[in-house]
């Protein structure tokens, strides 16, 4: 069952501007770059630096606690053409105008740390985005992340369950 509009927006928005917890920071900053990729896509503004400056600061923690989301936020905004291309390559009997939006934001930043994050093994990039969908999309979205993850890491030249060895 889809959640309508304004109930997604509250259950992408749970428990994160409210007490975090024992939440992890890495948890964290994934889930507010996943909360500002979904902003982003739904209405995007005119002046990103302004619009992340502008997102950041309404969260609880400190700015400073957020340069991981702001990286990802950022990366994940600089490769979208070709993550976007990647998901379209990967994506079964579904039209991509048709990915949910959370489904979308969620994807899309699993895939920049697949492609692009190479201290981050791709098994925990792949859990997390599983991890994230559970919290912020609807029942069956974890088995369609699951899908297209899993053939993007297929075609991985790298370790799975460790980071990437840098060739310098």
């Amino acid at each position: 069952m889809h959640a309508k509009k304004g109930q997604r927006w509250a259950l992408l928005t749970k428990g994160f501007f409210m007490s975090e917890g024992k939440k992890s920071l890495r948890r964290a900053n994934r889930e507010a770059a996943i909360q500002f990729l979904y902003m982003w896509e739904v209405n995007p503004q005119e002046v990103l630096p302004f619009a992340v400056r502008e997102f950041f600061e309404k969260q609880e923690r400190p700015g400073e606690d957020y340069a991981f989301a702001k990286s990802l936020v950022s990366g994940t905004l600089e490769h979208t053409e070709e993550i976007d291309e990647v998901i379209r390559e990967h994506v079964r009997n579904w039209a991509f105008d048709r990915i949910g939006r959370v489904d979308l934001a969620i994807l899309r930043l699993a895939i920049y740390e697949l492609l692009y994050c190479l201290e981050i093994p791709p098994i925990v990039s792949i859990n997390e985005a599983i991890d994230l969908s559970k919290s912020f999309s609807h029942e069956d979205s974890k088995r369609f992340i699951n899908g297209i993850l899993d053939k993007v890491r297929a075609g991985l030249n790298r370790p799975m369950r460790s980071a990437a060895e840098d060739d310098a």
